[in-house]
């Protein structure tokens, strides 16, 4: 995905609560480690311009810079975005969820909930309608996404290999390397994701 500024709202935790949480826990986490913005834009591969954006709470990132912040600084998305656990069993209410993809035709993907860290774990709720899709670049090495179709047919790209996943069926996929979902035939797509990396 390139480095746009997603204006759009929808549901669960709107754009600006999003661009509040991310602005204040990303300036946290960058002087805590003592990072300059133009070492963290080297680190994460994203332009300075758009960080000092992001600081500033004027922009709302893509997932693809989300997670390019997230590994540069070794925390998980759902950290930064606020949704990660911190006691033994920790709430989250539709309200707290934020949906950080918006399709052109209405689709969204909401990061339900997450771990800390670097080795972490995220669970996804996609909705997709026809002709909708998402192209990632890739995620760190050791990146594995496992999903579960409730309705319609995910098509899901990884790398050369193509599946069709149909609704009640499940698939693993290796996704550090470049992958896209996309909603195939004339149904609404409605799927559950999780993503865990592992770092040795």
């Amino acid at each position: 995905m390139t480095e746009k500024v997603n204006k759009t709202t929808g549901p669960g935790a709107d754009v600006q609560q999003v661009s509040e949480a991310v602005s204040r826990r990303l300036k946290t986490h960058r002087k805590s480690r003592k990072l300059s913005l133009d070492e963290l834009s080297r680190r994460a591969g994203v332009s300075k311009g758009m960080l000092v954006e992001i600081e500033k709470g004027s922009a709302n990132p893509s997932i693809a810079i989300l997670c390019k912040l997230a590994a540069a600084l070794g925390l998980s998305v759902a950290e930064i975005v606020d949704v990660a656990d911190t006691p033994a069993a920790h709430l989250i209410t539709p309200e707290e969820m934020p949906v950080l993809w918006h399709g052109e035709a209405g689709g969204s993907a909401r990061l339900l909930a997450g771990t800390q860290g670097p080795d972490m774990i995220e669970l996804w709720r996609w909705e997709m309608f026809p002709g909708e899709r998402f192209a990632s670049p890739g995620h760190p090495a050791g990146t594995v996404e496992l999903f579960h179709v409730e309705q319609g047919t995910l098509a899901l790209q990884v790398g050369e290999s193509r599946l069709l996943i149909t609704a009640g069926c499940a698939a693993v996929a290796k996704t550090d390397c470049p992958h896209q979902y996309a909603s195939h035939g004339d149904q609404p797509l409605r799927f559950t994701m999780s993503v865990t990396e592992r770092h040795t």
